[in-house]
């Protein structure tokens, strides 16, 4: 699976990762439902830390599509809440 940051770039991340990137977007799916910045915060960038550790990056001269794509870690609550699904940002 593609997985785009934005602002940084794609990292390939093995499905054998994706139950962990899981159990990390489910705090952030419970921050967003309960309004809490904090939180939400903290979520997201454990969940991006997860996904630069464990994908590897894919080259700038690559065109690939992205299968999925992540707010950078500056992105508000407000400005997240459009883009979760109800399994939250990483489907699952």
């Amino acid at each position: 699976m593609i997985m785009r940051i934005l602002g940084e770039g794609q990292y390939e991340i093995a499905d054998e990762h994706l139950d962990r990137l899981n159990e990390l977007d489910a705090p952030l799916q419970s921050a967003a439902e309960a309004g809490d910045e904090a939180a939400f915060a903290t979520a997201l960038s454990a969940l991006l830390d997860e996904v630069r550790s464990l994908g590897t990056p894919v080259p700038d001269a690559t065109i690939t599509p992205s299968d999925l794509v992540l707010p950078d870690a500056d992105t508000s609550l407000t400005q997240v809440r459009d883009l979760l699904l109800d399994e939250g940002l990483i489907p699952g």
